[in-house]
């Protein structure tokens, strides 16, 4: 697993790699991380369902994360 979350990432991956993935998803509006599709989703696919900027949530998603 990387240590940078892409828009390829699985939310399941997020969760493992950022502890503040949920809360960052939350402000979003996504609560992907407690739907049965985190394991298969990416953060490029849930972004297109929920409309958000996917540029910037992986800016948030990646904030603390070394590289």
């Amino acid at each position: 697993m990387a240590n940078k979350i892409t828009a390829d990432t699985l939310i399941a991956d997020c969760l493992q790699l950022n502890p503040n993935a949920p809360e960052i998803l939350m402000a979003a509006g996504m609560h992907c991380f407690g739907c049965a599709l985190a394991h298969g989703e990416t953060v490029a696919e849930a972004v297109a369902v929920h409309g958000e900027d996917l540029d910037s949530l992986l800016e948030k998603l990646n904030e603390g994360l070394e590289a």
